[in-house]
């Protein structure tokens, strides 16, 4: 009985031995290859980042040069002097080369039919701007900035670029020179953990930047042996491959920066690999003992085993959570793209949830439905925020790129394979019962289920929501409207649903509940202050812009005018921004944003303290003064709906 028991008992062990043997080899073969996967992804992302840094510099130097644009075309159209935008270019230069970046190293440009420089340069007799690369390239594209090919300086002898811009009268450019030397210091710290190098280039092959200086200015299309890696490169087929390097096999990773260059990070496989290699190999000698630990604390390793799994469990619903807080959120951003429709998506996935209930959906399909209608219009991502928030009638060619969102939402969605009907519904929303809608023309059931419920919903809410060309529909045209399209561009079942809903809804709850144009009041005593802001605001339709010069004007203005925002000055005569905003507060709760050129942290918490929505230090960025506004506004919508 003995030797039976322990013949068993080592046959037990001989089996539990190669069952984990087998099961170890297939784990640590797919450790490596995940491990292997996971360096190619670090790889991706630690270039990715360096891609961002050199992104984000020459988007400051674009950003620097758009801002100048603004004020020198206001210059120019109010008639001002050649003198006078001279001194400002003076003025900008030696600011942006001390407060902001001293590789910017002038502004300079070809206004009215006369060169004019920001740093004092003085052209030879025989300098034509015209023909110069600068002027050429900005000529060519046609009023966006543009980055030229780098260059030498004739007056510093240095290597820089220039960033350029057609002016709005069709002949005028300004440029700004960028030395190359902050480009070729994030270059050369371009690696993964110290190994590997990095080089940028343009789309002729030149190199721009070299984790190697010798590198630079270098030709690689025409040097062999590099240009079969630059082909790849620009071909932008995959941003990570094998290539073989002087008889080494290495991983290069890749990416686009500013549409104009590219920039790659070479790996030798050796070294890229040799942790995880020795990581592996560690591992085998650690699970050595871990099986003899597990022969003797089997019954140890079963109770940790099953707590591990609760755990896991509840680490599961977490993330299930974190799931629904990030579409949330992604919801919205969705909708800050779009000022005319604040709050679209999450409304469309109310009620396409709600017409799920009644159509007798499972919880989980009643749960993927609704987020589907958050992320139905994703794909809205893809799309120039200027046709979004076109307040006019779109062009065909506009209507084009908004009829690629669905297709642009499918792919951003396509790899939540656990839940389909998020991409379904984001690419078959806009699909007709009888045919005729995009992306495919399907007809009939051919639609899924779950595009035809959006379509309904997306509809209704167009409908019930305001527009910069009208309100709200009354409940009755809404009625009307789906009814008449019930079997044409509805599915007929659903539109029934959402009509019980419609007659079921006698006090109209189910709208949007705030009107899309806002009054603005602007408050300063300087009119000149005034009258930038108007500038800024003048193409943002869904803005109707009051100013008043002093703070008793403006208290009667809020009383007449039924303001919902105000722009507020601190430093005025007579009473300032803080008394102001105090008798404000006495009668409306209306958001306020203080501005001032006062950049002491005591008075921005004092205004804080006080509930003033933001601070904005004058002089401001245009965009940052629209994007201040926009995003006050839309928080206080989101709060009264």
């Amino acid at each position: 009985m003995k030797n039976k028991v322990g013949k068993q008992f080592i046959f037990t062990i001989i089996v539990t031995l190669a069952a984990l043997a087998s099961m170890v080899t297939i784990n640590f073969l797919s450790f490596y290859n995940k491990a292997s996967n996971d360096m190619i992804a670090l790889g991706k992302s630690s270039l990715s980042e360096e891609s961002e840094k050199l992104n984000n510099y020459l988007l400051k130097g674009m950003d620097v040069l758009q801002v100048t644009t603004i004020s020198v075309e206001y210059m120019m159209k109010n008639g001002q002097s050649s003198k006078e935008i001279e001194e400002f270019l003076v003025e900008q230069s030696d600011r942006y080369m001390e407060d902001i970046d001293a590789n910017f190293t002038g502004i300079y440009g070809f206004f009215n039919g006369e060169y004019i420089d920001g740093i004092g340069w003085v052209p030879e007799p025989d300098y034509v701007p015209q023909e110069r690369e600068w002027y050429i390239a900005a000529k060519k594209a046609n009023g966006k900035p543009v980055i030229v090919s780098p260059y030498l300086d004739a007056q510093t002898n240095t290597i820089m670029i220039s960033v350029s811009q057609l002016l709005y009268d069709g002949e005028s450019v300004i440029s700004l020179d960028i030395v190359m030397d902050e480009i070729q210091i994030l270059t050369e710290s371009m690696n993964l953990s110290g190994m590997g190098y990095g080089f940028v280039i343009d789309k002729e092959g030149l190199v721009v930047a070299h984790s190697d200086e010798e590198q630079k200015g270098k030709n690689y299309q025409q040097q062999s042996g590099m240009n079969d890696l630059t082909e790849i490169i620009y071909r932008g087929e995959t941003d990570a491959f094998d290539i073989t390097i002087n008889g080494e096999k290495c991983t290069v990773f890749t990416d686009v920066i500013m549409d104009d260059w590219y920039v790659a990070m070479i790996i030798s496989n050796t070294k890229l690999f040799q942790d995880v290699r020795e990581m592996i190999v560690r591992d085998v000698i650690v699970c050595i003992v871990v099986f003899i630990i597990i022969l003797v604390f089997c019954s140890i390793a079963f109770y940790k085993l099953k707590w591990h799994m609760n755990k896991l469990e509840e680490s599961r619903a977490e993330k299930d959570k974190l799931n629904e807080l990030v579409m949330q959120a992604l919801a919205r951003t969705i909708d800050a793209k779009d000022r005319y429709t604040n709050g679209h998506s999450q409304r469309v996935a109310k009620y396409a949830r709600e017409i799920a209930k009644r159509m007798g959906k499972s919880e989980n399909e009643i749960r993927d439905i609704y987020y589907a209608g958050l992320l139905h219009d994703v794909g809205k991502i893809h799309v120039p925020d200027e046709i979004i928030s076109k307040p006019s009638r779109l062009t065909k060619e506009e209507f084009g790129y908004i009829k690629l969102h669905p297709i642009a939402g499918f792919h951003i969605l396509k790899d939540m394979k656990d839940n389909p009907l998020i991409s379904q519904g984001a690419k078959w929303h806009h699909e007709k019962y009888a045919g005729g809608g995009y992306p495919n023309g399907l007809v009939g059931e051919n639609i899924p289920e779950i595009a035809r419920i959006i379509g309904v919903a997306d509809a209704y809410d167009a409908m019930t929501s305001y527009r910069s060309y009208r309100d709200v529909l009354p409940q009755e045209k809404v009625r009307e409207e789906l009814v008449k399209g019930a079997g044409t561009q509805f599915d007929p079942d659903i539109v029934k649903i959402m009509i019980q809903m419609i007659d079921e809804d006698s006090e109209y709850i189910l709208c949007q509940k705030t009107e899309f144009k806002k009054k603005v009041l602007i408050v300063d005593d300087e009119q000149m202050d005034i009258d930038f802001i108007k500038y800024i605001l003048q193409d943002e339709s869904q803005y109707e812009v009051y100013s008043e010069n002093t703070g008793v004007d403006a208290l009667k203005c809020v009383e007449e005018k039924d303001i919902d925002i105000m722009l507020l000055d601190i430093q005025m005569p007579d009473m300032d921004g803080f008394q102001v905003y105090s008798k404000l507060r006495e009668k409306t709760d209306i958001p306020v944003i203080f501005m001032s050129v006062n950049k002491d942290l005591a008075t921005i918490e004092k205004a804080q303290s006080m509930g003033v929505e933001d601070y904005i230090v004058k002089p401001f960025l245009p965009q940052e003064l629209i994007e201040i506004i926009h995003n006050v506004i839309q928080n206080v919508t989101q709060n009264v709906e």
